[in-house]
């Protein structure tokens, strides 16, 4: 089980079975933009839904490893820490996600 960050309160988002393996889909959740990854291994990942760049819809970013890419310039952003991969562009906020009974959970 994943540990809550100190402050965070774990969200439900929705079911696991709305997400797509390989995709991203973006939720709307206390006043946060929220992009949510099912990876090929199962995993789950979560981070702003916008880019720090120009704004660009990362939900809808190409999964390529451990990162996603923005689709308006390519930049990826790293799911373990939202860094992005080239120098100078802010980071991404990422979020501790998990599958508790089926239901994906955010520690926001």
């Amino acid at each position: 089980m994943t540990a809550i960050a100190e402050g965070a309160t774990p969200t439900t988002l929705g079911a696991v079975t709305d997400l797509t393996p390989g995709e991203g889909r973006a939720y709307a959740v206390r006043g946060l933009q929220l992009a949510v990854f099912l990876l090929s291994d199962g995993t789950i990942r979560a981070m702003d839904a916008v880019c720090p760049h120009k704004g660009g819809p990362l939900a809808d970013g190409q999964i390529d490893g451990g990162v996603v890419m923005c689709p308006l310039h390519q930049y990826a952003f790293s799911f373990d820490t939202g860094a992005c991969t080239s120098e100078g562009v802010g980071a991404a906020q990422t979020y501790p996600a998990r599958v508790v009974d089926g239901m994906v959970m955010v520690d926001i």
